[in-house]
């Protein structure tokens, strides 16, 4: 991109140069900060209507504040493209999320800018009372300050860190950028109370009855008066955090530069916790995203001036879509099925779910640990919940999945999506840990399809279970041709794909393509395993007599994963083969594409067939 047309922007390397500008020039940086985002996502692909929201913030805090001396952190990170521009990033953008690029979220290996690596929501402001608490004991000058979205407010995680730093009030700001607007549709009480309360006819009628009967009456009249005043005051933003110990101010318009210069500027002089409450449009400056914030929330590559992107024609469906459609048919015949997702329905396939069977679906908001113990009280009422997580998240709600589900035998279903390698969100959405961290969970049954049909064997069977199911996907299409009649498959049977001679490889999961390519080069005996748990002990029983070579191959962890699985049988057993684990390393993927990181890892056809001719050789 040519920097010339950024006359401004172009002068800006980091936030001390900002500073070298007058308030009043501060709106035009502010247009050009908007445009260069919108042409540089629009080439790089990548999130766009979040950060189109926070210019404004983005450079008052910049301009404000002494960063990176003072700490600014960014809840989640798809707000903070604006703040990898202004921070030394700029001529580096069109590398997001791309392999050897910037990372899609704020990185502390990146930049000392990044003061804390975000990727899931709501930790903000309990990484904010840290480090403030840690300041306030070296009684130092620099300030804290974090940027939470109102989707991130609804985790109960930043309310037990609103509760602690009120009481132990440290000189910390919490900004809420309320957009009404996360990637899902924000729910609950919180998000709703004020507006539907202030504007009821209820509370509307009592207040005209109420003053109506009573106000003949002199000393009750000014008795009302205080009542209606201490009623409102009582159900108003103002009071919520204030009684969480917070000094709260707003709301405020979040696109008035001066403004926010202003008020932070004067909340950077205040002492103890402050919350300040800024309003902002999502998606603010480019129509299209006003517009439709949730379709431009991630884009792909597309052309600004017409306002538009075509999606990618697959000639499979996604997992996910797979998913949604297999909820849609059964919901047709079982109005026991509820559907439930933790602020991800669109990631996970369940718009059209939503729209047709509404009774049947619930978003909790980003409550995963909530979403795990609802679907278990439904379980326990005679419903038969289905929780729709990606991997990652799903780690969040670890002890309730254990305490609340599977302790107690629960007929809950666990649709895991982005399992295995995601792309190019990075280390953060990596669902690399799933099958370790499930497998050794007693009661639960995990199983791996590898396309599109025996997915949807798979939701039917562990629908059909009377106990507690995984089916764990990936991220993409489902390789196969006609949809065929679902059907359930035998509880922790495998199915042999290929007779080969001498090695056989265990599949579990989506990489079986890959390793049919390999064993046709091997001559390999090829076992789709299906299941990690439990696992098909007469196959590998079998396969042992006749084979002296066992490989394993997956799309999680080796430590702890499916391969650790069929190591641990056979040592049982003491068996006589020799074993070989193909799967992830012992360490955090970074960004790119999924097929560039399955042959860096060595998960391609070729790449199998290489350390498997090696593991022979050695």
């Amino acid at each position: 991109m040519k920097l010339e047309h950024y006359p401004l922007l172009k002068q800006i390397n980091f936030p001390k140069d900002l500073k070298n500008y007058s308030q009043s020039q501060l709106p035009i940086i502010c247009e050009e900060l908007r445009q260069f985002l919108l042409n540089s996502v629009s080439r790089s692909s990548g999130h766009l209507a979040s950060g189109l929201g926070v210019i404004e913030l983005t450079v008052a805090l910049h301009y404000v504040y002494d960063t990176p001396f003072d700490q600014l952190i960014w809840d989640v990170g798809h707000q903070a493209y604006p703040h990898k521009i202004l921070t030394g990033r700029r001529d580096k953008m069109l590398t997001i999320r791309q392999k050897n690029g910037l990372h899609p979220f704020p990185w502390r290996e990146e930049s000392e800018y990044d003061v804390l690596s975000t990727g899931h929501s709501s930790t903000s402001i309990s990484a904010a009372l840290g480090m403030a608490v840690a300041e306030q004991s070296k009684s130092s000058d620099r300030k804290v300050v974090c940027v939470i979205g109102d989707g991130a407010l609804t985790a109960g995680m930043a309310f037990e860190a609103l509760n602690h730093a009120g009481h132990l009030k440290p000189d910390m700001l919490v900004i809420v950028n309320d957009n009404d607007m996360s990637i899902s549709q924000n729910v609950g009480g919180l998000n709703q109370h004020l507006a539907q309360i202030l504007s009821s006819q209820t509370y509307a009628s009592i207040r005209r009855n109420g003053k109506k009967v009573l106000s003949g009456i002199p000393p009750v009249r000014q008795f009302l008066k205080k009542t209606e005043e201490h009623l409102k005051n009582l159900i108003t933003p103002t009071n919520l955090f204030a009684e969480l110990g917070f000094n709260y101010l707003g709301p405020v318009d979040g696109h008035n530069i001066d403004t926010l210069v202003n008020t932070l500027t004067q909340l950077r002089q205040l002492k103890g916790p402050q919350l300040l409450h800024i309003v902002t449009q999502k998606g603010k400056g480019y129509p299209p995203a006003e517009k439709n914030p949730v379709l431009w929330h991630g884009v792909p590559k597309f052309d600004p001036s017409e306002g538009k992107f075509n999606k990618a024609i697959n000639s499979n469906p996604t997992y996910s879509e797979v998913f949604g459609d297999w909820l849609c048919q059964i919901a047709q015949h079982d109005k026991r099925l509820i559907a439930i997702t933790p602020a991800m329905g669109e990631g996970s396939g369940m718009v059209k779910f939503a729209e047709r069977y509404p009774e049947q679906f619930y978003d909790v908001a980003i409550a995963e640990q909530h979403a795990v113990t609802f679907a278990a009280g439904l379980a326990i009422n005679g419903k038969k919940p289905v929780v729709a997580i990606y991997s990652t998240f799903l780690q969040r709600a670890y002890d309730q999945l254990i305490h609340d589900v599977a302790l107690q035998n629960l007929p809950v279903l666990f649709a895991i999506d982005r399992a295995g390698i995601v792309g190019s969100d990075g280390p953060t959405h990596q669902g690399v840990f799933d099958i370790s961290f499930l497998r050794c969970i007693p009661n639960l049954i995990i199983m791996t399809p590898s396309n599109a049909n025996e997915c949807r064997d798979m939701l039917y069977t562990g629908y059909q279970h009377n106990g507690p199911a995984v089916i764990r996907y990936p991220r993409g299409e489902a390789a196969e041709g006609e949809l065929q009649p679902m059907q359930c498959i035998e509880i922790g049977k495998s199915k042999l794909i290929r007779q080969g001679q001498a090695i056989a490889i265990l599949n579990f999961g989506c990489l079986l393509n890959e390793v049919l390519i390999s064993a046709e080069t091997l001559n390999a005996t090829v076992i789709n395993m299906r299941f990690v748990k439990p696992l098909d002990e007469e196959a590998i029983l079998a396969i042992t007599k006749d084979h002296q070579i066992l490989v394993t191959v997956e799309e999680n962890v080796i430590q702890g994963g499916a391969g650790s699985a069929v190591n641990e049988f056979i040592l049982t057993k003491k068996l006589k083969c020799d074993m070989l684990n193909i799967g992830l390393p012992d360490a955090f993927i970074q960004q790119g594409n999924q097929v560039e990181i399955r042959d860096d890892l060595g998960l391609s056809a070729e790449k199998i067939t290489r350390k498997i001719k090696n593991f022979i050789r050695q």
